[in-house]
């Protein structure tokens, strides 16, 4: 009878092992994948794209939580504060990760601290681009006007120290201009604002301008690259049109909240990396204008600390204002 009993206690501590190691196996839930910026722009096109392969990859829905505001420092805070379980990750940018420590001093993460890196994801183009009611059709006309009618010019970005809006002040900086910063939740909210007229002037994502500036709703005077771009062949770098120390491409990347678990981080790095080899998700990254561009842990955290260094001193040198 004891020798059955003990066997029984067995089988009995098997299962309960078993149990639990079937609910310690990861995911065995939803992962929820934050994107800091309001719904309808290219990172939102990039994360759905990205989260619908990853979903195939991990047997559980990724599901994209739009979390605008603050120009991506709000949906990263999000992140950053999150238990750190490997079921919130989220998309940051050079905003939320680099232009926002010059105007945020009481920035509500470290984002060389707070966040564990999991991979780039995209490089996306820049555009100078203007309403057509605004009597500029090169950037030199652009910045006479600008000079003629000082503070009447406003344009747009995602957010306050957003790559857009740094950019905006360079281009003020360097052209000895007067134009007025409006920041947004999002690059999508800004664009509809620009092709209404309700601001003159945006340096957006090539992805969100692009349709526009094909159907004549806006005027494209310069991407901000330092090579043109095949959508817009014709179109001439901000180099090429007189201003040479204005260069941009915006990035984004995906991060979860420190201290999650390595073994988590990498199932999730490898779902990344194989969802952004995927040619749907190249498709579609593609017909936004931009790459699909991961990368290793060490390497992106690299480029958060040149971003950060890079656009600390634009930042100072332009005399950045919030908006």
């Amino acid at each position: 009878m004891r020798r059955a009993e003990f066997l029984k206690l067995g089988v009995a501590l098997s299962l309960v092992r078993a149990g639990a190691a079937r609910a310690e196996t990861f995911p065995n839930r939803p992962i929820r994948l934050v994107l800091p910026y309001a719904p309808g722009g290219p990172a939102d096109a990039f994360s759905r794209a990205m989260g619908r392969a990853m979903t195939e990859r991990l047997g559980q829905p990724v599901v994209v939580d739009s979390r605008g505001g603050a120009g991506g420092v709000l949906g990263m805070e999000i992140v950053a504060k999150a238990p750190p379980d490997g079921y919130t990750i989220g998309i940051g940018g050079t905003g939320s990760l680099a232009g926002a420590l010059s105007l945020m001093p009481q920035m509500p993460y470290d984002p060389l601290k707070d966040f564990a890196p999991i991979s780039m994801m995209a490089a996306v183009p820049e555009i100078l681009a203007v309403n057509p009611g605004l009597p500029a059709r090169s950037v030199a006309e652009l910045i006479a006007y600008a000079k003629r009618n000082p503070g009447k010019i406003s344009y747009g970005s995602g957010g306050n120290g957003t790559g857009p809006h740094l950019a905006g002040e360079l281009l003020r900086l360097h052209g000895g201009i007067d134009i007025v910063h409006v920041p947004y939740r999002g690059a999508a909210p800004a664009t509809t604002d620009l092709v209404s007229g309700q601001i003159q002037m945006m340096i957006g994502e090539g992805p969100a301008l692009l349709p526009f500036i094909q159907s004549g709703q806006l005027r494209a005077l310069a991407v901000t690259t330092r090579e043109r771009i095949a959508a817009l062949p014709d179109l001439p770098t901000l180099a090429e049109a007189g201003v040479p120390d204005i260069e941009l491409m915006n990035w984004y990347c995906v991060l979860a909240p420190a201290a999650v678990p390595t073994d988590r981080l990498d199932l999730l790095r490898r779902s990344v990396t194989e969802a952004l080899a995927e040619p749907e998700v190249q498709r579609v990254f593609a017909t936004q204008g931009a790459s699909a561009a991961p990368g290793t842990p060490e390497a992106l955290m690299d480029h958060i600390r040149r971003e950060i260094a890079r656009w600390g001193e634009v930042s100072r040198a332009a005399g950045t204002r919030p908006g």
